[in-house]
């Protein structure tokens, strides 16, 4: 891998890993600003079901993409490219990485009883689907127009 590769990398990483201690933070220092309109009876299960969802989502796709497309490598390397046809949770979904797998930002939110949390997770997944729709998808079409095997 490129030294130009690495260090988009070592950044993106700064940032999803500070992105993801920010949500928490904000969580935590925010709970209970649900109010007690749903009982944490209720709460803990359901968010506790959806952080395991999303986590095994995010772990899935990403798993089945291959650490290079986690962090963009075609943007970098276009001719080692493949046409999109991945496996696992792409089967069924089309970003199932940018969908379900934020189900977990909304369950730690839920544990946490934060309507600010639910507010940023909202957020988080809104800037990343309109990144993916703004700059991934035209990305991707724009490299496989015209090869074999391309949608």
């Amino acid at each position: 891998m490129d030294a130009g590769f690495r260090r988009f990398r070592r950044i993106a990483s700064t940032v999803m890993n500070t992105d993801a201690v920010s949500f928490v933070v904000l969580c935590l220092l925010t709970r209970g600003s649900l109010g007690d309109r749903i009982a944490p009876q209720v709460l803990i299960p359901v968010g506790l079901a959806l952080v395991a969802a999303g986590v095994g989502i995010k772990v899935w796709a990403a798993r089945s993409l291959g650490a290079p497309a986690y962090y963009w490598y075609d943007f970098f390397a276009p001719e080692s490219a493949r046409p999109p046809d991945p496996p696992g949770p792409y089967q069924y979904l089309d970003n199932p990485m940018y969908t379900l797998g934020y189900l977990h930002a909304y369950g730690f939110a839920l544990i946490c009883a934060s309507g600010w949390g639910i507010a940023a997770a909202v957020f988080d997944q809104a800037a990343i689907l309109l990144f993916h729709h703004m700059v991934e998808r035209p990305h991707v079409e724009r490299l496989f127009a015209g090869r074999p095997g391309a949608d």
